[in-house]
């Protein structure tokens, strides 16, 4: 299991956030940290370390008064640490080019891929052809729905984690979709930010694809979650810790996570 590292910028600053609180109007979102530092900092950090494949996610939409200081951030932690960082929010075949020459070892995509409700497989296709399979993350975020028999599922959400798609998290849609892409990286939205427990029926799931590299995040707020999230996930899925950690105000030591990941 790999400790993938995390910028999030919203409304122009690095912060951790309440994943369900996101909302585009009045560009508001519940804040657990508002850091003081920018991105070129952390990713400063993370290349000190050793770490890569961590994610910058830029939390405003594209068209929004705050778009442009969230990618002027996100350049910034690109161009220090080149090549170490994927990058999503807001990305589609006319911008995804763009992102990578600015350094970004591959490009996170949601909702330019699940558009009214559906996977658009041409847009996805698009994106390969324009980047190539081997930069393309897709990003699988979800949130639960309980059908009316009681049975619950988990479902794709789309921008950012406001609308529901069709898409059913299973084995199966990951066989599917990864032969498009590089890695997966899936959010479990109805627990991130809140450091109270991981999604464990989510992350058993994810432990059955075999393939492609895959990236949790979501609720993880102490080192027995940490211990369930690697024996649920057979120790090879990856994770994301944001508000949890000592770096974003949490009381998880980043070093003794770094040093806990690395163990067999």
């Amino acid at each position: 299991m790999e400790f993938r590292p995390c910028i999030d910028i919203h409304n122009g600053k690095v912060k951790q956030i309440v994943g369900g609180s996101l909302k585009d109007r009045g560009n508001h979102a519940k804040e657990n940290f508002v850091s003081e530092l920018d991105g070129a900092f952390y990713a400063n950090m993370y290349q000190r370390d050793g770490l890569k494949g961590g994610h910058i996610i830029l939390l405003n939409p594209v068209g929004n008064e705050y778009y442009k200081a969230d990618v002027e951030q996100a350049k910034s932690a690109l161009s220090a640490y080149p090549k170490g960082l994927q990058i999503g929010g807001g990305i589609n075949e006319t911008n995804a080019a763009y992102f990578l020459e600015q350094g970004a070892s591959h490009v996170i995509v949601t909702s330019y891929v699940f558009k009214d409700g559906k996977i658009n497989y041409a847009n996805l296709e698009k994106l390969v052809r324009e980047v190539g399979k081997e930069h393309l993350v897709l990003d699988l975020s979800c949130r639960k729905q309980i059908l009316e028999q009681g049975k619950e599922q988990y479902v794709v959400v789309t921008d950012r984690w406001q609308k529901f798609t069709d898409m059913i998290l299973t084995e199966k849609t990951l066989q599917t979709l990864a032969s498009y892409c590089d890695e997966f990286l899936v959010h479990a939205v109805d627990v991130e930010g809140k450091s109270n427990g991981i999604e464990k029926e989510l992350v058993s799931i994810l432990a059955k694809n075999e393939g492609n590299q895959t990236t949790y995040a979501g609720g993880v707020g102490s080192f027995s979650d940490l211990d369930a999230l690697k024996k649920l996930g057979k120790n090879r899925i990856n994770v994301t810790i944001g508000s949890a950690l000592d770096l974003f105000g949490g009381e998880m030591s980043y070093e003794k996570v770094l040093k806990k990941c690395k163990e067999n």
